[in-house]
């Protein structure tokens, strides 16, 4: 008898656990889906980021207006609205977006009308593990700083950048042969900064870039772009030295077909430069970075114009600090670009009489910088 009740108890708790751990396991199988399931969520929701600056400027030459030829300069001794933009962008499934919304002077002087507000405008599908195709109107591929200031570490821009394109509308196609090789090609419209080509021109642009990564925290980039009007050919670097020491390098060659019109006679703009950029933190809210430029550019005459070419060659040093105070950045900068001929108004006198009497220009720039 008592064989037969210890049996029956036996079984009883053999079964009990079995159904224990059942249930165990389908709550385990149903917290796994849950967190999927959020994650997957998360990952859908629309996300919503961008950034607010604004800059004062002086140059040391008192002029009336900034004598440094470089984009966004803004007025000279006087607080200065820089750009409002905010991003919209989501991914659902292989498909996303993204939608950059600019307000302001650094956006009108960016796009070619002041009243197109759009910095990036484009759709993607993810056709395969590692290839990709996205259409519209993109920042460009081309150069090492770009148009937000949340981008940049120094505020004011390179030479570079200003005389290069700011974005290029079209088709292009990434590829990643695995986590340091990628291919983009792609079709854009003919001109730079156009989110519409011309009737007569097309989708006549080609472009290019291979991505390579020679060593961990060492990116290299090698853009090249060419139509009927425009060519670049391009490269960008950076590397991590160590946690706090980072170097990159810019250097390009283009070709802007009649950039320059003198006297109703048209002419090409060929320019080539170098920029390096060297940035040191010395903790976690400051850091210094120093960014060296040599630009050449040259006035080629092209058609029936009969002026000589001509060529300017400018060496610019611009020093900057970074201070982080939360999602605020501040940016005191002193900048002094000299030429090896006379660009430049050494006063306000020589600017009223348009005299260029100067090889060299000083400025100063605290600017401010918020990001969400």
């Amino acid at each position: 008898m008592k064989t037969k009740v210890f049996s029956l108890i036996a079984s009883l708790l053999f079964t009990g656990s079995i159904v224990m751990a059942q249930d165990s396991a389908e709550t385990e199988v149903i917290a796994e889906e849950s967190v999927e399931a959020t994650e997957e969520t998360e990952a859908n929701k629309l996300s919503i980021s961008g950034s607010v600056d604004l800059f004062y400027n002086y140059d040391f030459a008192g002029t009336d207006a900034m004598n440094i030829g470089t984009s966004f300069q803004g007025e000279q001794n006087s607080i200065n609205l820089g750009m409002a933009n905010v991003i919209l962008s989501q991914t659902l499934g292989k498909a996303s977006f993204v939608a950059d919304l600019s307000f302001g002077p650094r956006s009108n002087g960016s796009i070619g009308d002041g009243n197109f507000h759009i910095q990036n405008l484009y759709a993607s599908y993810q056709l395969t593990e590692k290839l990709s195709a996205t259409a519209g109107f993109m920042g460009t591929f081309v150069g090492y700083e770009i148009i937000s200031p949340t981008g940049n570490f120094n505020y004011s821009t390179s030479y570079l950048f200003s005389n290069g394109p700011f974005q290029n509308a079209g088709l292009k196609f990434d590829y990643a042969f695995s986590d340091r090789v990628a291919l983009m090609v792609g079709v854009f419209t003919n001109e730079w900064d156009s989110y519409s080509a011309a009737p007569n021109l097309g989708m006549s642009g080609l472009g290019a870039q291979l991505y390579v990564a020679p060593a961990e925290g060492f990116d290299v980039y090698l853009n090249g772009f060419t139509s009927s009007t425009r060519t670049v050919v391009d490269i960008t670097a950076g590397y991590q030295v160590t946690d706090a020491f980072y170097l990159g390098l810019n250097a390009a060659w283009a070709d802007k077909k009649d950039q320059y019109t003198v006297d109703l006679a048209t002419a090409d703009q060929v320019y080539t430069g170098v920029a390096l950029y060297g940035q040191y933190a010395l903790s976690e809210s400051f850091a210094l970075g120093l960014r060296y430029e040599n630009f050449a550019d040259t006035y080629k005459p092209s058609g029936d114009n009969t002026l000589e070419e001509s060529t300017v060659n400018i060496n610019a040093f611009t020093l900057s600090g970074n201070i982080a105070l939360g999602p605020l950045m501040v940016i005191p900068e002193l900048r002094y670009d000299a030429a090896d001929t006379e660009i430049f108004f050494g006063s306000k006198e020589k600017e009223a009489a348009s005299d260029f009497d100067s090889k060299s220009a000083t400025q100063a720039t605290l600017a401010v910088v918020y990001a969400f």
